[in-house]
């Protein structure tokens, strides 16, 4: 019979079997190096992505802004200190088309104190009559003012910095505050910054179908709930009526709904995904906009007022009665809105 393999003798030269080793629980000094390179990581990542953000400021904030030496910031004035007053201006600068008209013109006066804005909205057919100025539409002063000094011999670059002054001024006598600034933002800008931020949610009024092969506008929205990218929500806001002239859409109602874009905007940029996307949101803005703020201030701004969210944000759309070729304001809401800006400049 043949002997159990368990029984056989170990074979010559050969080593007994060594009993199974116990397994040692890992260290905590192990498990606390885990989590010191993952953390460690994480703080490279963030550190990474800070950089990338700062570097795409600095980018964009020597494009939008005026170098620090043009305009003095004397102590205690600065907009991280003191409240501060701007009008904000959108132009169709299209390739197909459109020219120095504003067809977006608002009103903000920021607060660092409370963290707030007021903004006010103006209609772009407005008839505006402040003292010291010739009667115009609000959509032309812009134009109108970068052609008359083109006219007395300033270059393109002097015109347009003294014709946004000169809009300023407007402003400020209009609503009894000092409006220190003026920024323009072209159309493209707007729908840059909608896409960097994957687009936003708005509701949509109304059937909107509306196209003009002279200028490339080619309007086609369903009503509802639903996101719209950057060229839609630009289309959103600009929408006034239909080809055949159905579904007609007021100045006042495309006031309210750039409000409604623009505090869905602010909300999404606060928002986790919105903060992820921030680098983009500043590169579309710096392509796409400038302003008569030296460049330290638009820093200070935008560390004073990051995280700012819709309920922050008090929008004022002025409303009136249009009469060809204005719409005259109506006093009551005009009055509300100067006492409503004086107010936030008060804080």
């Amino acid at each position: 019979m043949s002997q159990d393999k368990t029984s056989l003798p170990p074979r010559s030269g050969s080593r007994s079997p060594s009993k199974p080793k116990k397994q040692k629980p890992p260290k905590k000094r192990s498990i606390f190096k885990t989590i010191f390179a993952i953390f460690f990581s994480l703080l490279l990542i963030i550190a990474a992505g800070l950089a990338y953000v700062v570097y795409k400021a600095d980018d964009a904030i020597s494009q939008i802004g005026v170098d620090n030496d043009t305009v003095d910031i004397p102590a205690g004035e600065s907009v991280k200190e003191k409240p501060v007053a701007m009008v904000l201006m959108g132009l169709d600068s299209r390739s197909h088309g459109g020219g120095l008209n504003t067809d977006v013109m608002m009103v903000a006066a920021f607060n660092p104190n409370t963290k707030s804005a007021t903004v006010v909205s103006i209609p772009r057919d407005s008839r505006i009559d402040v003292e010291g100025y010739k009667t115009r539409k609000a959509n032309a002063f812009y134009a109108n003012f970068y052609s008359a000094f083109l006219n007395e011999g300033k270059d393109k670059e002097t015109a347009y910095a003294d014709a946004k002054q000169e809009v300023s001024k407007v402003m400020s006598e209009l609503f009894g505050i000092d409006v220190k600034y003026a920024s323009v933002i072209n159309f493209q800008g707007f729908a840059d910054v909608v896409d960097a931020l994957g687009g936003v949610e708005v509701n949509v009024d109304m059937r909107m179908k509306y196209r003009d092969t002279a200028d490339g506008t080619d309007i086609d929205l369903q009503p509802g709930l639903q996101v719209l990218s950057g060229d839609k929500a630009l289309d959103f806001v600009r929408y006034r009526q239909s080809n055949d002239g159905t579904n007609m859409s007021s100045d006042f109602e495309r006031n309210k709904r750039q409000s409604d874009v623009i505090g869905a905007l602010v909300d999404k940029l606060k928002s986790l995904g919105g903060a992820a996307r921030i680098g983009s949101v500043i590169e579309a803005v710096g392509n796409n906009m400038t302003m008569n703020m030296p460049r330290s201030e638009i820093r200070n701004m935008m560390t004073e007022y990051f995280g700012i969210s819709r309920s922050d944000v008090t929008f004022i759309p002025l409303e009136g009665t249009w009469r060809s070729p204005y719409v005259y304001l109506d006093e009551a809401k005009l009055e509300e809105a100067r006492a409503a800006l004086q107010a936030k400049m008060a804080e």
